[in-house]
């Protein structure tokens, strides 16, 4: 059995835990326990924990049973408690006024009993009475009761005190009752101080964005009630006890043209029906349920239930409850309530809720050059098959699969020369195309009628293109031994444009084949070739330029696609000089020529054509800006291509995107759209086994929910990223989650916790082993943070062993690493400070004292200045708490001469300097001590 020490440690920890099943389940344990050993005061404290964590983690109705025992407690040894406990007591009336209500089967007559006796209460202590009104009101509203209305007058207009809803939930509470009143403008009026001021309750601020769903559709914010949705709903969607208000949100999406994100919601909540907080949530969330699934086709299944007939049942479970309620009330306010909601209309045809969204709906911007044409095409045969193959060397593919279809169109029995070469060209378009055995069998077919017609260099032509049309990864070898034998015939016959060409063409295999050298140096071959046609020496620097790129040779590179944008502008800028303008960009980018990269991809878009190279030029872009500081910008380029990615349905190349456009949101300050982003990509990228990705994606997402405060979600992240690590080559890796981890519990007091993770991390650092650079450091690191945080959690045996193990490493780490070390001095005397830290917590205060002797001697000989400083403080603190004030002054001068001003250090220098000099009977000195430091 615990003792009563451990059992408190136990109830602050549980205070810090998230509400919800875990800390329901912590607090009954120690409830348990504590009336098992007869502990009266924390029977007392861990029942009115128990309350709290029923409210608030969704099990409402046991929250009844241990208010009715705390009450009665309370009033049977009122000398027991202190003004604190009446305050907690005060509070948790109106968690039974609230609670009451949502249970029809209570008579309404008991709930007045609770308010009844809450009035008396605040009366018999001289509260003020705005709390009570507000609850009164809530039940006339309830019910239906005109008085409603005279109730918030009351409550508006009787002053707030510590009693008082907090001032998100009571305003809140307000706009609701505005919202009722069609007040749509007094309510969004009232909310916006609220959400402009500093919110600090658990509920808020979701809730009031909450609240404003509605008033923001009907007076046409619609981009704040988008915004609302996204915010609110992130801080809902993990609590049970939020059901009725995640309800709220379905019925947004179904009024706002948003049908597939509510299904989508409907369909992860829908399970909570079944372990609903209390029946108001049940009928609320139905209801809204039935209204989006009734919108659905009934093609759309949940589950194997088509959506309108799950609609129905659920409209069904809702009407039943409300009849239930309505009994209970005597009125028929709820059943009119829940039809007004199950017949609902849309506000909004259609509110998009993200930026891709709202471009997918405006529809992507092509620029001028892209609708540009060619100019019209000619109509003789020849003519026309010749306009179709320099389009396609011009890589205007559609224009020459436009131009080939014409001469299908006019020609559809041509001679067998242009037959053949016709054939030739569907060849060339089914690579395009990525159907290679199309283009094979084509070129196959090309290359015989060549030489029907007696023309072997265009035959060889056909055959090497056939060679290279395959998909043929694992044969690279034989694909290049076959088009080295072609190249040879055709430089042996062939003029310098096709010796240039063949020449070429040996650089696909070779690139495959990851012999990059020798790639370029066949690229330099055909260059010296010196063929005379412009667009051929063009091509020919910007796939030297690609070469350079690919090596790595940036510098080189550079200049290449340089040399091969300007040989394009001579010829009137085709668009090929988008592709050298890719190139020239890229290289830049690599060189760390940021703003130069982004110029040259803003020549590469405005000459593009083609989606595809402009779809790379705006994720070229985005890149560059987003690395030279500009995310703003970066986000609207990537948007802009995630967008067409979507309206093509290419889901794989959205979801990386995403990956980029969450860094972009982060970076420029907007958390929330990037956790958005960064959410929408794991589970495709998890769908498509792209691992490494999704693992990517997942630690920028556990970074985001830490800047937004939401530590469970981060949490989550990091242990899947750590069962993800579980290879050998992986400990450090997994070790470094781990770490983080527990260092997000430690930063939210859920210290038994993060000691548990602390020692996860140590074993898979120990595991790593002395062949991870810096795992003994990681190592020592987590032992010493799993002692600090055991001391925090109040378990004195546990901390002063895992300190033990600590204290071992070190010795362990001394017989073969020169004492000297730098690092191992830093994280020895951090160990002395923390291990004193510990010594105190178990009550030994001369142990601690000793060890921290020397450590901030040591810290200032490394140069760690401010740890050292940190140490001084802590060692001065250990001396006041000795009784050795005057040991500790100049200790605490010192400190206070080194600290910069203004900083922590030196104003906890000052505060403890004054409280030494008053022990020391020296008040005046104290005095000027607090004036000069502390009162600055």
């Amino acid at each position: 059995m615990k003792t009563e020490d451990e059992l408190w440690g136990l109830l602050r920890e549980a205070d810090h835990m998230p509400y919800g099943s875990g800390q329901i389940a912590l607090v009954e344990q120690i409830v348990q326990h504590a009336d098992a050993g007869g502990f009266d005061e924390l029977r007392f404290a861990a029942r009115m924990q128990a309350t709290t964590a029923y409210v608030h983690g969704g099990e409402t109705a046991k929250s009844f049973v241990t208010f009715s025992w705390c009450r009665a407690e309370y009033d049977a040894h009122p000398d027991r408690f202190d003004r604190h406990a009446e305050s907690l007591l005060l509070w948790q009336f109106k968690y039974m006024v609230s609670g009451l209500l949502k249970f029809p089967e209570v008579p309404l007559g008991r709930t007045r009993d609770v308010l009844d006796d809450m009035e008396r209460r605040f009366r018999a202590g001289g509260h003020s009475l705005q709390a009570v009104h507000s609850y009164r009101h809530a039940v006339a509203a309830h019910v239906g009761d005109p008085a409603a209305d005279e109730w918030y007058e009351k409550w508006c207009a009787t002053p707030r005190d510590e009693n008082s809803d907090c001032v998100g939930c009571d305003p809140t509470s307000k706009v609701y009752h505005l919202v009722s009143a069609g007040d749509d403008e007094a309510a969004v009026a009232l909310a916006q101080p609220v959400l402009a001021g500093q919110l600090t309750c658990a509920e808020q601020p979701q809730s009031i964005l909450t609240s404003l769903l509605l008033p923001y559709l009907r007076t046409g914010r619609l981009s704040e009630a988008a915004d609302a949705h996204r915010r609110a709903y992130r801080s809902l969607r993990g609590n049970l006890a939020d059901l009725q208000r995640i309800g709220e949100h379905v019925v947004f999406c179904a009024r706002t043209g948003n049908e597939t994100r509510g299904l989508e919601i409907v369909e992860r909540h829908l399970s909570w029906l079944d372990k609903a907080p209390h029946p108001q949530a049940d009928m609320w969330f139905s209801a809204a349920a039935a209204l989006l699934l009734s919108r659905l086709d009934a093609d759309v299944l949940v589950g194997d239930v088509p959506a309108p007939e799950l609609a129905e049942r659920l409209a069904t479970r809702a009407r039943a409850l409300s009849a239930r309620f309505d009994a209970r009330n005597g009125t028929a306010n709820i059943g009119t309530l829940i039809e007004s909601r199950l017949h609902a209309q849309p506000i909004v045809e259609h509110l998009p809720l993200s930026a891709v969204a709202r471009t997918l709906r405006a529809g992507a911007t092509v620029p001028a050059a892209a609708r540009a044409t060619a100019g019209p095409l000619p109509s003789d045969p020849a003519g026309l098959l010749d306009r179709a193959e320099e389009l396609f060397d011009e890589y205007r593919f559609t224009e020459a699969r436009a131009a080939w279809q014409r001469f299908d169109e006019l020609h559809p029995e041509p001679p067998f020369a242009l037959a053949v070469r016709r054939v030739e060209g569907r060849g060339r378009m089914a690579g395009v195309d990525q159907a290679p055995e199309q283009a094979e069998a084509a070129f196959r077919e090309a290359a015989a009628g060549y030489r029907t017609l007696g023309d072997e260099l265009a035959a060889l032509v056909a055959e090497a293109r056939a060679i290279l049309a395959p998909d043929a990864e694992e044969r690279q070898e034989e694909v290049l031994a076959e088009l080295t034998t072609v190249t040879e015939r055709i430089v042996a016959i062939g003029d310098a444009d096709a010796r240039a060409e063949a020449r070429l063409r040996l650089e696909y295999p070779l690139l495959a084949l990851d012999r990059l050298d020798d790639a370029l140096a066949a690229v330099d071959r055909a260059i010296a070739e010196e063929p005379p046609r412009p667009a051929l020496r063009a091509e020919l620097a910007g796939r030297r330029a690609r070469c350079l790129l690919v090596l790595e040779r940036f510098e080189a590179g550079g200049g290449a696609a340089a040399d091969c944008r300007e040989q394009y502008g001579r010829l009137g800028d085709p668009p090929p000089v988008a592709l050298a303008a890719l190139i020239h960009g890229h290289a830049l980018a690599n060189l760390e020529q940021f703003d130069a990269a982004v110029k040259a991809f803003d020549a590469a878009l405005g000459a593009a054509v083609e989606r595809d190279p402009r779809l790379s030029a705006l994720v070229g872009r985005a890149r560059a800006r987003l690395a030279g500081g500009q995310p703003a910008e970066a986000v609207d380029d990537l948007v802009e291509a995630i967008a067409d990615h979507v309206a093509h349905g290419e889901d794989a190349p959205a979801a990386i995107l995403r990956f980029d456009l969450a860094s972009a949101y982060d970076q420029a300050g907007q958390p929330l759209d990037a956790a958005e982003a960064a959410e929408s990509a794991i589970d495709v990228l998890d769908r498509i086994g792209a691992q490494d990705h999704a693992d990517q994606t997942r630690y920028l997402l556990s970074r985001i929910y830490r800047e937004l405060d939401e530590p469970d979600q981060a949490l989550a992240l990091l242990e899947t990223l750590a069962d993800n690590l579980d290879g050998f080559d992986n400990l450090q890796s997994r070790g470094r989650m781990l770490q983080e981890a527990a260092q997000l519990l430690y930063r939210v007091d859920r210290d038994a916790q993060a000691a548990g993770k602390f020692a996860a991390a140590a074993a898979a650092f120990k595991a790593a082993g002395s062949k991870a650079s810096g795992a003994v450091q990681a190592e020592l690191y987590c032992r010493r943070m799993r002692a600090l945080a055991l001391r925090w959690a109040g378990s004195v045996e546990d901390s002063l062993a895992a300190l033990a193990e600590a204290d071992a490493l070190v010795a362990e780490l001394a017989l073969t690493v020169e004492a000297s070390e730098a690092w191992l001095v830093w994280h020895r005397a951090m160990l002395d400070c923390d291990g004193a830290r510990v010594h105190l917590g178990a009550g030994q205060g001369d142990e601690a004292l000793v060890r921290i002797q020397g450590a901030a001697r040591a810290l200032r000989g490394i140069g760690a200045f401010g740890d050292a400083l940190e140490a001084d403080l802590l060692h001065a603190e250990l001396l006041m708490r000795s009784g050795e004030p005057a040991t500790a002054e100049p200790l605490l001068r010192s400190v206070l001469g080194t600290a910069p001003a203004g900083s922590q250090a030196g104003q906890n220098a000052a505060w403890m300097l004054a409280e030494a000099l008053e022990a020391l009977d020296r008040p005046a000195e104290a005095a000027e001590i607090r004036q000069l430091h502390l009162e600055q």
